[in-house]
């Protein structure tokens, strides 16, 4: 009849008149699912159906059914139904239900209702059957691959039928990303059941249970503790409730208004507490076992019954996050399986890439104790180690402690304190802790050091502070950025030469030092200002690697379109250098130039950067070892790279952004690095050989000259995988003339 006939152009129909009408309703769960509901007769769990007559091509429905309250002649069961299709966007037109000549044919509403609408017909339509109803329903949805996608939806359902079910009392964080759970409930069995997290948004889990007797929970009830477990979880303070799977339906367990939130360093202890006490699974127990001897803060190496020991000596953590660790382990019969870094919800093997190093001082510590003394052998002494952990995930705040994991399972920790160091000065203070005879220094360079100089990114150096010690405003000509490097401390001899030259006296002069430094030397700068009488500026830059990052922050002290850039180590071996320096980029307007350096005994150190198409010849130059009076009657020369350990230079090249270096140890290749930025740049550079600057290549910081060979070698592989790939396939830079 046409006054029976169902429009959902405004609103859904109650299902009555579905009922009478022989009409389903659809629901797009997803791209590729529609939940129905309808009403005929009795109905199996799994039912083909064949779709917009199309026999070639039926699917299997999920069906959950019940028997209607007021059946008619027509219709003696509802039911609810999830039915795959190709695309959820273009509804059927037909459905038919049932194998082929026995099916009952329906015809599909032609509007599609939205899960709200659908839930709510269900809550009217099924009465006290809803229970079964939904969790038929859910199951089915739930069920991997697409269980994730599909949780808006299955919470909405839970949400109209999910009774309430026991209070969780205690939420704790672990440090491996799982939560805890403490609370009494009447339906939640031991085991391991799925469960939906509600908070800001949802979420699935695996949740471990355990069961125990409480005398204060209402009757009928149990207290239980769980764990719940899936890649990504909320925060334990945002969880509002949990939907569960009970024996016989779905359930929800709130927050008592006393709930406990605990972090992930009390978190264990209060699983310890109710172990003795839970039955559960195998499996469970096992899980909820490593749980509850998690990490809690205290050192637990030292009372291991076995003869293992454990100690670190030096944790660095660099300004990107990544750790470089040195210590030692002590396990000469291999009860250790693995050795983790790890904090709250990260963590990274430490011991798949360490290096090994020789300790015997670590068995000379344990040699007299005799839970030891049988399993020292005295021959393998590489107990020490030289670790890097890269990315490891988790709260970047939060505290860091090594795992260790022995073969029986058994789990220990050491809480660690990392110390926050710019990645140069960590590599350095490493380097100098290592015996530079080592037969591991080198495997340590390769595996250790250079791989943490490369991934460290630091920040740009700024100025902290600048304090004008003499009418430094007020003088004339090229200003000059004298740079203060580690080693120099003492400044009275170079301002003294500066006072004593008539043309350096009246320049404006800019002292650059680290933070640090300046504030042990500014009393001292500013006696040594006033007495030599000169227009010096004093410059604090914060954050400063070496003296490159000293000068390219510094520059913005000074004013002028060029800048004399000279190291607080060289000393000029000409008077009138200034004025040549001057004279030369006048001439050569907007390029770099710099002179001859040479060493105390007057041979050349640097006579121009040439060539850097061989990976042997970094700083190639004929004239290295030569006496200076070979070269000092030479013109000004074009060169592949200028020494920023001494030119003049535009002050904007200092200011440019040439792009991203390594992070060297030394101050040689990055200086040359820069350079070649520089030109890269379209900056010229010029060697100007009938001038000389005296001083010596010694890397500050460094220690023991062997120690200074392999801060060379990592600076020379960290130079040559950034520019060896690109010069082993051009040209040769530039090539000295005027010999």
């Amino acid at each position: 009849m046409a006054s029976s006939e169902l429009s959902l152009s405004s609103s859904p129909a109650p299902l009555g008149r579905i009922a009478r009408s022989g009409r389903i309703i659809a629901c797009p769960i997803d791209e590729t699912l529609l939940l129905l509901i309808g009403t005929g007769g009795p109905m199996t769990d799994q039912l083909p159906v064949e779709i917009d007559e199309d026999p070639s091509s039926p699917v299997t429905a999920s069906v959950a059914g019940w028997r209607l309250s007021a059946p008619q002649s027509s219709a003696t069961h509802g039911f609810a139904a999830l039915l795959p299709v190709e695309s959820a966007e273009r509804l059927p037109t037909t459905l038919r239900f049932g194998k082929e000549g026995n099916g009952k044919r329906y015809m599909v509403a032609p509007r599609a209702a939205s899960i709200g609408e659908v839930t709510a017909m269900l809550k009217d339509f099924a009465g006290p059957q809803l229970l079964h109803v939904l969790g038929r329903l859910v199951d089915v949805l739930i069920k991997p691959p697409h269980g994730d996608q599909r949780l808006p939806a299955i919470t909405t359902l839970l949400k109209a039928g999910a009774a309430s079910d026991g209070y969780i009392e205690l939420l704790g964080e672990g440090h491996d990303g799982t939560i805890a759970l403490k609370g009494w409930a009447h339906d939640l069995p031991a085991g391991i059941c799925r469960a939906i997290i509600r908070s800001d948004e949802t979420f699935l889990a695996d949740c471990n249970v355990a069961v125990f007797q409480r005398n204060d929970a209402p009757e009928g009830s149990a207290g239980f503790v769980g764990l719940l477990s899936a890649d990504a979880l909320p925060r334990a303070r945002d969880i509002k409730g949990i939907f569960y799977r009970g024996r016989g339906a779905w359930r929800y367990a709130g927050l008592h208004e006393r709930r406990v939130v605990t972090g992930p360093l009390e978190t264990p202890g209060h699983i310890r507490a109710m172990l003795l006490q839970s039955q559960g699974s195998p499996q469970v127990m096992l899980r909820l076992r490593e749980a509850a001897n998690g990490y809690d803060g205290t050192e637990t190496i030292s009372s291991l019954s076995v003869p293992v020991r454990l100690g670190v000596d030096a944790l660095y953590q660099g300004d990107d996050g990544a750790f470089l660790i040195s210590g030692w382990l002590l396990d000469a019969d291999g009860h250790v399986e693995s050795v983790r870094l790890c904090r709250q919800g990260g963590g990274a093997r430490l011991d798949r890439g360490w290096t090994r190093t020789e300790r015997s001082d670590v068995e000379e510590a344990f040699v007299d104790r005799p839970e030891f003394k049988s399993a020292i052998s005295g021959h393998r002494r590489s107990h020490g180690f030289v670790g890097l952990v890269e990315t490891m995930g988790g709260e970047p705040e939060g505290p860091v402690h090594l795992e260790l994991t022995l073969r029986d399972s058994r789990r220990a920790y050491m809480p660690l304190f990392p110390v926050r160091l710019p990645a140069r000065t960590a590599a350095l203070r490493l380097l100098a802790s290592v015996d530079p005879t080592s037969w591991a220094l080198p495997d340590i360079l390769d595996r250790q050091i250079v791989p943490f100089l490369t991934a460290a990114r630091s920040g740009a150096p700024t100025i902290e502070t600048v304090v004008d010690m003499g009418p430094f405003d007020e003088a004339g000509g090229t200003a000059i950025l004298l740079v203060a490097g580690e080693a120099e401390s003492d400044f009275a001899a170079l301002l003294g030469l500066l006072a004593l030259d008539p043309q350096t006296r009246r320049a404006p002069i800019a002292l650059v030092l680290q933070a640090e430094r300046f504030r042990r030397h500014a009393g001292h700068i500013r006696q040594l200002s006033e007495f030599y009488r000169l227009p010096l500026r004093l410059v604090s830059v914060e954050g400063a690697g070496d003296a490159g990052d000293l000068a390219q922050a510094a520059a913005e002290s000074v004013n002028g379109n060029a800048v004399i850039l000279l190291s607080a180590s060289l000393t000029p071996a000409n008077t009138g250098w200034y004025r040549a320096l001057v004279t030369a980029y006048e001439a050569k307007e907007g390029s770099i130039i710099s002179p001859t350096l040479a060493y105390e005994d007057h041979s050349i150190r640097w006579a121009g950067s040439a060539s850097l198409d061989r990976p042997d010849h970094l700083q190639s130059s004929r004239y290295a070892g030569y006496p200076v009076g070979a070269v000092n009657r030479l013109k000004l020369t074009r060169v592949a790279a200028a020494s920023l350990d001494c030119c003049i230079m535009p002050r904007e090249a200092l200011m440019a952004d040439a792009g991203m270096s390594p992070t060297y140890l030394g101050t040689s290749l990055k200086g040359l690095d820069l350079a070649l930025r520089l030109s890269g740049k379209g900056y010229e550079a010029y060697w100007l050989p009938s001038l000389q600057m005296i001083g010596s290549d010694e890397v500050p910081g460094t220690g023991a000259a062997a120690t200074a060979r392999f801060v060379e070698r990592v600076d020379r592989t960290l130079f040559r995988a950034r520019w060896m790939p690109a010069s082993e396939t051009a040209k040769t830079f530039f090539e000295e003339a005027g010999a």
